[in-house]
C-alpha cells in the first residue's frame, strides 16, 4: 500500500477490507482513500459453501465493524468508501438480494462502490458467457445508479458511461 501510495495510486482498493496485521496502520499513513470490500473467507476458498442468515444485515455489519476500526487507526470516515462484494463469497442468491437491498447500504453514509461488470451472477441469470454478458451488466449498471451507487467498476467504460449519462439525463428534466 505505501509503495503503492509513492508510485502515485489513488486509492485503496483491499478485498479484506484493510484486516491483515498492519494493513490499518499503512493505509492511514499513506492518506489516501480506501475501498472497503465485504468477502467471507479467503479469495481461494470463499466460493465453497458461503452461509448466510441476513445476507444484507452481515454485508452491513461487516462494513460498519470495518469503518469503525479504520476510525480507530485514524482513517477518516470521509476516506472511506464501500463495496458490497458482489461474486465474492456470495452465492447468486445472496447477489441478488444484495442487489435489490443495496439502499441498505447507504445508511452507513458512505459512497458506493458496484462491480458486476461480467461477473458470474450475469452469466447465471441469462445464461450467457463471458462475451456475452454486456446487456445484463449495462442492467446491473443502471439499476445500481438508481439505487444509489456512484461508482461503477466496470468493463465496457463507453456502453456505462452512455447508460449513465442516460440516467442523469432522465434525472435532470424537469
Amino acid at each position: 500500500m505505501r509503495e503503492g501510495a509513492r508510485l502515485g495510486g489513488g486509492l485503496i482498493n483491499d478485498v479484506r477490507s484493510l484486516q491483515r496485521e498492519g494493513a490499518l496502520q499503512a493505509a492511514a499513513e499513506t492518506g489516501l482513500p480506501v475501498c472497503l470490500m465485504h468477502m467471507l473467507g479467503e479469495p481461494g476458498t470463499m466460493q465453497r459453501d458461503p452461509v448466510y442468515r441476513d445476507v444484507v444485515a452481515e454485508v452491513a455489519d461487516f462494513l460498519g465493524q470495518r469503518m469503525a476500526a479504520c476510525a480507530q487507526a485514524g482513517i477518516a470516515v470521509e476516506r472511506l468508501l464501500l463495496d458490497p462484494g458482489f461474486g465474492f463469497a456470495k452465492t447468486l442468491e445472496h447477489n441478488l438480494s444484495l442487489f435489490k437491498h443495496l439502499d441498505a447500504l447507504l445508511e452507513l453514509g458512505r459512497p458506493l462502490l458496484v462491480g458486476v461488470s461480467r461477473k458470474s451472477m450475469i452469466g447465471q441469470v441469462l445464461q450467457r458467457e463471458v462475451g456475452e454478458r454486456l446487456s445484463g451488466g449495462l442492467a446491473l449498471a443502471a439499476l445500481a445508479v438508481a439505487k444509489g451507487a456512484c461508482i461503477l467498476r466496470v468493463h465496457d467504460v463507453a456502453e456505462t458511461v452512455d447508460a449513465v449519462r442516460m440516467i442523469a439525463a432522465v434525472n435532470a428534466a424537469e
